[in-house]
Order: C-alpha cells, then structure tokens, then sequence
C-alpha cells in the first residue's frame, strides 16, 4: 500500500513538473538571461578566501568548468544536432534522435547549460548565485526535461522508454564513445551556424563578471589599468569574432543545412 502511494505521489510530481516545464519552456529565452543577470549583477560577488590570488583560482575553475560546458556542446551540435527551441515556443520534435552524443547521454545540452550557469557562478563566487541560480536553473531544466519526457513518450512510446533503458538521462555514458567520435562525421560549419551567439554571450558575462569582482567584492584590489585594458582587448577580439561569423552566415557562406 506505502508503495503503491510513493509510486502515485512520485507521478503526481512529474505531472506537475512538467506542466511547469512547459510554461518555462515558452518564456525560457527572456526568463534565463533576466534571472541570471539580474542576481549576477544586483548582488555583490565574494572575494574567494578573502585573498585575490585564491580569487584568480575560483576564477579559473568557474571559466574551466564553462569551457567544459561550451566544449560538450560543440561536441554535441557538431555530431548529431537536434532542435531544442520546439516548435511556436512548444515542446516538439519531428523525430527521436539517438545518434552522436544523444546515444550516450538523452540531455547532453542541458547538461552543457548548467556547467555554464554553474561556472559563471562560481566566477561571481556570491552567496546569491549559489542559493539562487544554481538551484533556478537546475529546478528549471528538470522542469524542462520531465515536460519533452512526457511529449516523448506520448509520441515515441515504446522506441522512447527503450532508448530511456538504454541511455542515462544526464551523465554521458563513456561506453562506445570512442566509436561515435570515429564513425560519425563532424560538421564544423554546423557549429559556427549553431553555435556562435553562445560563447560571445557567456564570455561576454565572465569578463563583466571579472571587472565587477574588483569594484563590487568586499576586500578586493581596484582593478589596474592593464589588467583592464586585457579584459577590453579580449572582449574586442570576441566582438569581432562575433560579428564576422554573424555576417558570413546571414551571407548564406557557412551554409544552410
């Protein structure tokens, strides 16, 4: 009876998880960028240690861990991609990919999005985007995913609940690995089509973050003139970077697959 009762409430839960996924999958755009900002800047960040040098460390693992998240999701968009955005702001999909990176893990660029949120937290290093971003985006993307779950499995049955035996949810599997990186093909123009917006935007918001660290963080030196004029310099070199993909792809030059 205890049994049968855990198992109504746990999809009692998931029922209403993924009517909140879909609610946040509409407004997920516009929502995302405010809460994150909005924290990440109306809040003071926290001087790791109380010493700048351990400071630079934290830094260094937040922009490591998001470097790791980019990298997955280069990794999965140049494999195998497959269309996140839905369909008029809806959970929707044509049809069930489970190639490339989709073969080892089902959410691999959730998962990608959550390094990033998680590393940009940790560059901020404040109490704030500990207790409130990282905790926001992983309720939200299990939102997401329990709503593109259920659309899945009403969709796909059978074929879903056996690639969901097959494939774990959020960790990628390493096993066969090595065979999808060998056998499938990767599309470098696919990535720059995809992908460019991304990195400028999270780079874009660790550099910001650095110069904040130095005016907002109790205990912090003022930010030197060189250092600044570093941040300024890799931030043109990205801007241009930006600009030049945007321009090649709106040319129709990087392709249109």
């Amino acid at each position: 009876m205890r049994a049968r009762r855990r198992g109504k409430a746990a999809l009692a839960g998931q029922a209403a998880a993924a009517r909140i996924g879909h609610v946040i999958f509409r407004v997920r755009d516009a929502l995302f960028p405010i809460v994150l900002l909005t924290v990440a800047f109306g809040t003071r960040p926290r001087l790791a240690g109380g010493s700048i040098a351990t400071d630079h460390l934290m830094d260094a693992i937040g922009i490591g861990l998001a470097l790791l998240g980019e990298s997955l999701r280069v990794l999965v968009i140049g494999l195998v991609y497959i269309t996140r955005g839905g369909q008029n702001r809806q959970v929707w999909a044509n049809s069930l990919v489970d190639t490339g990176m989709f073969a080892h893990s089902r959410n691999p660029l959730y998962l990608a999005n959550l390094l990033l949120f998680l590393g940009l937290s940790i560059v901020h290093n404040g109490w704030a985007m500990y207790l409130i971003v990282v905790p926001f985006f992983v309720f939200t993307y299990l939102c997401i995913v329990a709503a593109e779950e259920q659309y899945l499995y009403a969709r796909f049955g059978e074929t879903y609940t056996d690639y969901c035996r097959r494939v774990p949810r959020w960790l990628p599997s390493l096993q066969g690995l090595s065979g999808t990186l060998r056998t499938t093909e990767f599309d470098w123009m696919k990535v720059l089509r995809k992908e460019y917006g991304t990195p400028f935007a999270w780079t874009t918001g660790a550099l910001m973050l650095l110069v904040w660290e130095h005016y907002g963080a109790v205990g912090a030196p003022p930010l030197g003139r060189g250092e600044l004029a570093a941040i300024m310099a890799i931030w043109i070199v990205l801007a241009v970077a930006y600009l030049v993909v945007r321009t090649l792809k709106l040319s129709g030059r990087l392709g249109t697959a």
